[in-house]
């Protein structure tokens, strides 16, 4: 959002006042240089039984945070049903999965049928594409109408950038306001991204994203089958605090989805100010979100980059630098 330079000049002069006063009593001696880290880490969780049963019945006091192996203070608990949703949904559309397309957008129709005529009025989705090239179909909306048109038109090609599509979708994430979602269909194939698999994680980290692939296997049977981008699937996404769907081709589909939407709608939002954490030289820093009885198993991003000993973080969820972006669909 820009702002009119005028309304900015009487908040710049407030700021001069306020750092000529600092100045000032600096001089005298009597204000004391305290170094305060102000950045909020949020991070979305769902907790289930050991059964895999949802549990979306706790309290602030129910969790513990650890950054870097140190208990935070948790300032900001809320259920996630309060808040607004941006979902990014994007379709594998190479030519490795050209022939199972169609299942696949009947089932996400489905998805958005739930997601948005039974969800929240402010709740938006966008779709993306990609093959060799990332492609925005929709801008994000809630209208389910739009978004169901433009699944229904996309069509396989060939190529696969499946990393760059992570890294490029999660700029356009990093923009959104509440949570922020990737579910992803694909087989997991990888051919032709610019940016690695590390690149995307640190990606989607810094969008304070989480991401859900549905992997649709091509051979179910494990002999000569590539399982590289299954394994990549399950890694972002236990990263991110998601987790991974290995669905056949039938009801099974559908069923994922479904349980996308299930965890969605049970999710935690937990948020902390760093205080006392060690730095080393990496600004990569460790979270472990428990529950406190440790009977019930949470998921939930494994880490945030914030400071280190050589660099103050300007937020928690401050952008990458890069000078690649989506395609937007004409």
């Amino acid at each position: 959002m820009f702002r009119s330079p005028a309304r900015l000049v009487p908040f710049a002069a407030l700021l001069l006042i306020a750092a000529a006063a600092a100045w000032m009593f600096a001089q005298e001696g009597s204000l004391p240089v305290i170094r305060v880290n102000v950045n909020l880490v949020r991070i979305l969780a769902t907790v289930k039984t050991v059964h895999g049963e949802l549990i979306s019945t706790l309290g602030k006091d129910d969790f513990e945070v650890f950054d870097n192996g140190v208990k935070q203070e948790i300032a900001h608990f809320e259920r996630q049903t309060d808040q607004p949703l941006s979902v990014a949904l994007m379709v594998d559309v190479s030519g490795s999965t050209a022939k199972d397309l169609g299942v696949e957008i009947e089932s996400g129709v489905k998805f958005l049928h739930a997601l948005l005529l039974e969800g929240r009025p402010d709740d938006r989705v966008a779709l993306y594409s990609f093959d060799d090239s990332v492609k925005e179909e929709q801008s994000f909306t809630h209208n389910f109408n739009l978004l169901t048109t433009a699944l229904r038109r996309i069509h396989g090609t060939a190529g696969t950038s499946l990393f760059d599509a992570i890294y490029l979708v999660s700029h356009e994430l990093e923009r959104r306001q509440g949570r922020k979602v990737m579910v992803i269909v694909s087989d997991g194939g990888e051919t032709t991204s610019k940016w690695t698999s590390h690149d995307a994680l640190k990606a989607v980290q810094l969008a304070d994203a989480v991401i859900y692939p549905v992997v649709v296997i091509p051979i179910m049977s494990d002999a000569g089958r590539n399982t590289g981008g299954e394994n990549f699937f399950k890694w972002i996404a236990g990263g991110t605090g998601g987790r991974a769907f290995f669905p056949q081709l039938n009801g099974e589909l559908d069923r994922s989805f479904s349980q996308i939407i299930d965890d969605l709608r049970t999710e935690y939002s937990i948020g902390f100010y760093p205080h006392d954490v060690p730095l080393t030289k990496d600004p990569w820093h460790k979270l472990d979100v428990r529950e406190k009885s440790g009977k019930l198993q949470v998921s939930a991003r494994n880490g945030y980059y914030g400071e280190s000993e050589t660099y103050s973080a300007g937020s928690a969820g401050s952008s990458v630098d890069g000078d690649v972006r989506t395609k937007k669909k004409r």
